[in-house]
């Protein structure tokens, strides 16, 4: 098959869908892997790295979409990426349709199969395609919290872990997952009062082995999140429904009594948000306030880590491109795990929590290919 890596287009975003390394996986594979000039250089990888792993490299994203069967990306495609997919086309990826009908609405006309990292299952019932960006996500939300709490950027300048005399901030995780439990982590080792407000009993337990108490775990009610909302320093959105968008956890009510200068982080901002006042934002331009909060709500946070990122990302998503590549649409049928990623087929929506979420109607993905 010939498998094919456009350069990123989405703002700030300059991860890539393959490094040099995973291209040579495919060309040892038997698949032709075709690049578009460039579009590694933001991670770090020189074209002449492609070239030697056994890449062609094309001018343009045009001449990669014309040629390759099998699309190979890191964020949704964009209006113009819509416009290139055909019925030929598999693209994999993460899409995120749940808060996104006009993206659903362009893949669906386009005929493609679209498959999304984001749904793509395990035999644990986990996303471990998700997984290694959600802790990338996780560690950089604490990060970019504390240097939103300085007072120069809008915070209401207090340092994340104190100094001796004075205590450190406290930061609220809305979420136990993957996101949840490497922020807390970031957050503790930085010095900070952390509490993650999770609803999985057993998960609680895991967080609370895992911490030795230096975190603590609360059980998600709405009494809870608004106790714990109404105290923090900064709260870290980190909830996920596997297709779904995110429920609103934090409302616009709560930000008038919270404190002056605190700071939303909403790392499912990609779902739609778990704050009722979250909106996209970019690197360039990050933060926006509301009655006085300040949000953060950058799309792609591990955008910002683009080598790192990459990395992780492949290592996780080679084993399922190569099925694809070796097999084609074939390797869902062999794969229930990879089906559970398929969202888009023949003009069809082809996952229930996606169709639910834009009110369209679901066809069973098996009944779509046959």
């Amino acid at each position: 098959m010939r498998v094919g890596v456009p350069r990123e287009i989405k703002p700030d975003e300059y991860r890539v869908g393959l490094t040099p390394t995973a291209v040579r996986e495919y060309v040892t594979h038997g698949h032709e892997v075709v690049v578009e000039l460039g579009a590694g250089s933001g991670a770090g990888y020189a074209d002449e790295q492609y070239v030697r792993a056994g890449a062609r490299l094309l001018p343009n994203a045009e001449a990669v979409f014309a040629e390759a069967e099998l699309i190979v990306k890191v964020k949704e495609p964009q209006a113009v990426e819509w416009a290139r997919l055909t019925e030929k086309h598999i693209l994999f990826t993460y899409l995120h349709l749940a808060p996104d009908p006009a993206q659903a609405e362009g893949l669906v006309k386009s005929g493609c199969a679209a498959i999304a990292y984001e749904t793509v299952t395990d035999a644990q019932g986990g996303l471990p395609l998700l997984a290694p960006m959600s802790e990338v996500a996780g560690r950089i939300a604490v990060f970019s919290a504390g240097e939103t709490l300085l007072k120069h950027n809008g915070g209401m300048g207090l340092l994340i872990g104190g100094v001796p005399g004075v205590p450190p901030a406290r930061i609220v995780v809305l979420g136990g997952g993957v996101v949840g439990a490497n922020a807390a982590r970031m957050a503790a080792g930085l010095g900070a009062e952390v509490v993650i407000v999770e609803r999985s009993i057993p998960r609680m337990r895991q967080l609370d082995d895992m911490f030795q108490g230096r975190v603590i775990t609360r059980y998600s009610t709405q009494d809870a999140v608004e106790e714990e909302v109404l105290k923090a320093d900064v709260v870290i959105g980190a909830v996920l429904t596997a297709g779904a968008s995110a429920p609103k956890l934090v409302r616009r009510e709560h930000l008038s009594r919270m404190k002056p200068g605190s700071v939303l982080v909403d790392v499912s901002i990609d779902q739609g948000g778990c704050f009722e006042t979250s909106r996209p934002t970019t690197h360039n331009d990050p933060t926006y306030t509301v009655d006085g909060v300040v949000h953060y709500c950058v799309a792609n946070m591990p955008g910002a880590a683009p080598r790192t990122s990459s990395e992780a990302l492949v290592h996780a998503t080679l084993p399922f491109g190569l099925q694809l590549a070796d097999s084609g649409l074939g390797a869902l049928k062999k794969n229930p795990h990879l089906a559970k990623g398929l969202n888009v087929l023949k003009g069809d929506l082809t996952h229930p929590a996606v169709a639910e979420a834009l009110g369209k109607p679901f066809r069973d993905p098996y009944k779509a290919w046959a």
